[in-house]
Formats: C-alpha cells, sequence, structure tokens
C-alpha cells in the first residue's frame, strides 16, 4: 500500500512539474546577445546594432524582459536568434517574439521570430 501511495504522490509530482515548464511566449522584446546584455538597459537596449549582435554572436543570445531580466538562450535557440539576425534587413531595434520554456534563466527555445 505504501509503494502504490509512493507511486501517486511521484506522479502527482511529475504533473505539477509540467505546469511550471508551461511554453511561454515573449512579444516584441528585444534580442540582445549576452556579451552586450550587461550593459544595456531599457532605455539603451534599441540602439544595439545588428553588427554588433552579430560579431558578439559566440557569447550567444537571449532576451531582456520588460523588468531589465536578461534571459539567455539555449545553444540551438542562439543558433536560432543568429540565423534570424542574418536574414535580417534591420540595422537596430532587434525586436522578436521567441516561443520556449523556461529553465532556470534559460529559455529552451522552440522558435523565434524577428518583428
Amino acid at each position: 500500500m505504501k509503494k502504490v501511495a509512493l507511486g501517486f504522490l511521484c506522479l502527482s509530482c511529475l504533473g505539477l512539474w509540467t505546469l511550471f515548464a508551461a511554453t511561454q511566449t515573449w512579444t516584441d522584446v528585444p534580442l540582445v546577445d549576452q556579451k552586450c546584455s550587461a550593459k544595456l538597459n531599457a532605455s539603451t537596449v534599441d540602439t544595439h546594432t545588428k553588427t554588433c549582435a552579430l560579431a558578439c554572436e559566440a557569447s550567444g543570445y537571449g532576451i531582456m524582459t520588460a523588468d531589465g531580466t536578461f534571459l539567455k538562450f539555449d545553444k540551438a535557440g542562439s543558433q536560432k536568434a543568429l540565423d534570424a539576425l542574418k536574414a535580417s534587413k534591420k540595422a537596430d531595434h532587434l525586436r522578436a517574439t521567441v516561443t520556449g520554456d523556461v529553465e532556470g534563466n534559460t529559455i529552451k527555445v522552440q522558435s523565434i521570430k524577428l518583428d
């Protein structure tokens, strides 16, 4: 009986975990390389250029949330961001719509589209 109860408890915890790991979408958020994220803030982030973002590609990419928090992308997400930047004709004001799962301070990116 104790094993059955323990089994249900474990399954319940797994169910709760999926609630916390739900997919999120961020719209019209600044896309920034990790290297420059520390020196940018809400009033300067839109001046960050595509040229700089491409030059700093080795540091990886992420987004800056409305409260100024930088959430970095997983490796695959950084590659998606790099591909989107290379395809974009924008010189600055690099904003994106990103969908993914947050794990700590990292987004496991499912999709990214530059706005």
